[in-house]
């Protein structure tokens, strides 16, 4: 038996964007809604800091834009990367048809900070942090609720509808015995940070060689690095010591030389395991998953927080109104799942090819490289960067906010 019970229309275990985004447009519609958060506040490093054009359209429909760009981030129009001695642009924003033509660079703790502040605004969105989610109430065949733990207690909160945005290790998933169909990923990232002078490159930038690829985002007072390697390859990093990984470090970013010694300890290097997977089927009664709970994706493209984003209006579209009149149904959470697994199906496989035919290939080759010919196109004619531009800023299908103002 739980400690405290209590009742919702709309119970989210998940504290993420997919979470805080959709719990935000539910209580705003007039849903009485309850958001799970595990952790006491949202900073972790591990959270992607890249805000596209589409999410940012959002904001800009929600009347919110202008507020959300006073917090503090930077702007990004064009991507480029180093291939071994070549510099080359990518991807131009500036075409994209949103009120935004740039990727902000904003750390996500601040993101979900401010989505939470207006979802606040509402007295039937009940943010609970510290209250992870660990098993589901099920009744007649259906699930009936979450059981979560507490700083107080074990808690029972009973509902209409069960969302899980917890993530790619997803516990609701789990309990829910939903089937996860793993399409594999090649490779992992070692995930560390460096101080950030004055003096250094404001941009955040991707360099390639043969054998390595590395990630530098810029937040402002240090560097956030993502190492790439090969699936697995993190006791081969380790047998080689620390000292061999921060040659390698130099080797890609020369003008860490002056702070590499920062990396004294493996303690200071985090292994995130790259996973690309989903769902068969997102729901069951009473319940259904969205954002990397549904699916997780890779690190290509920085699409991941955005997907779930849009994962989370389209599920709010849909549910909002049969939330208020308590008439959720299969067919329901069917449309749901229908309305966002044709983006996420084309997003993963592009990034299926991007890992199989460019990183595989980079982190198994050896002596010079040199960009692929689809690079090396992008480079040399602007127009064809838009292609690239519109799927990681507008993405595959783009949602807009249908709910109205409760």
């Amino acid at each position: 038996m739980a400690d405290q019970s209590i009742e919702t229309t709309c119970c989210i275990a998940g504290g993420g964007p997919a979470g805080i985004m959709l719990g935000f447009l539910l209580a705003r519609a007039g849903v009485k809604v309850t958001v799970l958060e595990k952790h006491a506040d949202f900073f972790r490093d591990f959270r992607g800091d890249t805000i596209h054009p589409s999410t940012l359209q959002l904001m800009h429909e929600l009347g919110l834009l202008d507020e959300f760009l006073k917090v503090p981030h930077d702007e990004v129009r064009e991507l480029t990367a180093q291939i071994g001695e070549a510099h080359v642009k990518v991807a131009d924003f500036t075409h994209l048809p949103t009120r935004c033509k740039f990727i902000a660079l904003m750390p996500q703790w601040d993101f979900l900070d401010f989505l939470a502040k207006q979802g606040r605004q509402f007295s039937n969105f009940d943010l609970r942090m510290q209250a992870e989610a660990t098993d589901l109430i099920e009744e007649s065949g259906r699930v009936a609720g979450v059981r979560a733990t507490t700083p107080d207690g074990m808690l029972d909160i009973r509902a209409d509808l069960v969302v899980g945005c917890d993530g790619r290790h997803s516990t609701v998933r789990e309990r829910a015995r939903l089937e996860v169909e793993d399409l594999g990923a090649p490779i992992d990232v070692l995930w560390f940070r460096m101080s950030r002078r004055e003096s250094d490159t404001p941009e955040t930038f991707g360099h390639i060689e043969a054998g390595r690829m590395m990630i530098m985002l810029n937040r402002r007072d240090y560097w956030q690095c993502a190492y790439v390697i090969p699936k697995g390859g993190i006791d081969a990093e380790k047998r080689d010591g620390l000292p061999a990984f921060r040659a390698k470090v130099l080797a890609m970013s020369p003008f860490l030389d002056d702070r590499i010694g920062e990396l004294d300890g493996w303690d200071k290097i985090k292994l995130l395991t790259v996973a690309v997977d989903r769902l068969k089927t997102w729901h069951r009664p009473g319940l259904i998953c969205i954002g990397d709970a549904a699916h997780a994706m890779s690190p290509v493209g920085g699409v991941g927080v955005n997907l779930a984003i849009q994962d989370a209006v389209a599920a709010a579209n849909i549910l909002a109104q049969p939330l208020k009149d308590r008439s959720i149904t299969a067919d329901v959470l069917a449309a749901v799942e229908a309305r966002r697994s044709f983006p996420m199906r084309v997003i993963q496989r592009i990034q299926i090819f991007v890992h199989n035919r460019v990183l595989k290939r980079v982190l198994a080759s050896e002596g010079r490289i040199a960009p692929p010919w689809p690079v090396k196109v992008l480079d040399r004619f602007p127009l064809l960067r838009r292609v690239p531009a519109y799927l990681i800023g507008n993405g595959v299908r783009p949602e807009h906010i249908r709910t109205p103002r409760g």
